[in-house]
């Protein structure tokens, strides 16, 4: 994996000060791992599952409600609310399933949730679980303290066997979250829009991280929709061909390990990918940026998002109009399958014939052409060669765009030129000239 320069993680022994942190760390916006930051915490030594833990958190909080994510698609979780559903669970049953995962008992004897759940806590939530298996549950991102929303803290018991890191001390907190799986989870890729500060009690994660600049590999969803800041590329079976710079998401990523004590400094905007072993117990820290503070109301950042995105589109249509005022100025009105015409009777078509683009356009066009021919022929080939059990190399770059030979041949290119050559594609009645 590639680590870009000024972007490595950074990994400390000594744990900063809030005067270091604030003035050394958190400006850079990288990540950083604080090794021992966390074992001075009770939870520390009472939580892990492997000396009682269990049992401590069954009479600490026991009792209390929490919100458990439910997943089909287990052991990955996505964080989107159309791949997961939020189901509420007695935080006694949960402790129950990690208990009969500890003692190794078989799938078939503890499938039922019922058989976790005293019967005085069986609720008709229950039924929505009982034909799930428990390895689908995972409890993510439950309040212990929430600054902002007090009403939904579900654990709030569990606040004193934890300590804020000193170099927090200043900060203003939004929330603190646990996480706690059984089984092995992976989260999908996404970015957070607090600055994170996730610690390990028990157990390890690993955790990939991609710079808010490698954001064109990881396929964000709609900046309009609900989860505009996970990636929508699957996991576990991505799709290469209706996501191809995917391919390569993995050379600009970093990746560290996490054991239990270790914290990890997540900035704003950092994508994150979090792997975690059965039946481990995290706490993390969720402030605001600098940025974000700037913020008064919580839809600023999104209207700021749109207005970026509205204004970057003016200028590209702006550029595109100073290039060709004659075509672009106008509107355009389709008048059937075969003619596309501007609005005064001239046809798109008119001066945009193979015959009647530059030299240097129509050159273009023949390399690209060429190149499309050879990728086909050698992807034919690479598939013969694996039927045939040789294997193929991959030494395409697209991170550097200059590599791209299909990127170049845009690059070089005026845009009316670009469109000049784009319509003769379209209108050319024979393709045999432009082979």
């Amino acid at each position: 994996m590639e680590e870009q320069d000024g972007l490595r993680v950074t990994k400390m022994d000594a744990i900063p000060s809030a005067k270091e942190f604030t003035s050394q760390i958190e400006p850079k916006n990288v990540p950083a791992v604080f090794h021992k930051c966390v074992n001075d915490w009770k939870a520390f030594s009472k939580w892990n599952p492997s000396t009682g833990g269990l049992d401590y958190l069954q009479e600490l909080a026991g009792s209390s409600t929490v919100e458990v994510m439910l997943s089909k698609s287990a052991p990955v979780f996505y964080g989107d609310i159309r791949n997961h559903e939020m189901v509420q669970l007695p935080f006694s049953a949960f402790i129950g399933y990690c208990n009969s995962l500890q003692s190794k008992e078989s799938h078939a004897s503890c499938s039922s949730t019922e058989k976790l759940l005293p019967p005085s806590t069986y609720t008709e939530q229950d039924d929505l679980l009982a034909g799930n298996t428990l390895e689908q549950i995972y409890l993510a991102q439950v309040p212990i303290m929430n600054n902002e929303k007090e009403e939904k803290v579900q654990l709030g018991s569990l606040i004193e066997d934890i300590q804020t890191p000193p170099f927090l001390e200043t900060k203003t907190l939004a929330s603190i979250n646990l996480w706690m799986n059984g089984a092995q989870t992976r989260s999908s890729t996404h970015y957070d829009p607090h600055h994170n500060l996730l610690c390990v009690v028990s157990g390890s994660k690993q955790v990939d991280l991609w710079p808010p600049s490698s954001c064109p590999f990881l396929y964000p969803m709609p900046l309009y929709g609900e989860a505009s800041n996970h990636s929508s590329i699957s996991i576990d079976e991505p799709d290469f061909s209706l996501h191809p710079r995917a391919e390569h998401s993995k050379k600009h990523s970093q990746r560290v390990i996490l054991h239990a004590g270790d914290a990890l400094f997540i900035p704003e905007g950092w994508f994150h990918q979090v792997d975690s072993e059965n039946l481990t117990v995290a706490v993390n820290f969720w402030w605001r940026s600098e940025m974000m503070s700037g913020m008064l109301e919580h839809m600023d950042s999104y209207y700021l998002r749109r207005i970026l995105k509205r204004l970057t589109d003016k200028e590209m249509n702006q550029m595109l109009c100073k290039t060709s005022p004659s075509v672009h100025n106008k509107p355009y009105e389709q008048s059937d399958e075969h003619s596309i015409k501007v609005s005064g009777g001239d046809k798109l078509n008119d001066g945009n014939m193979l015959q009647d683009l530059k030299p240097s356009v129509l050159e273009s066009l023949h390399k690209l052409v060429s190149l499309v021919h050879d990728r086909v022929n050698a992807t034919d080939l690479s598939y013969d060669m694996e039927k045939t059990g040789s294997k193929k190399t991959v030494v395409s770059e697209l991170y550097n765009l200059e590599d791209d030979l299909v990127a170049h041949i845009f690059w070089i290119l005026e845009p009316l030129d670009l469109q000049k050559m784009f319509l003769a594609m379209v209108v050319s009645p024979d393709s045999r000239p432009i082979c």
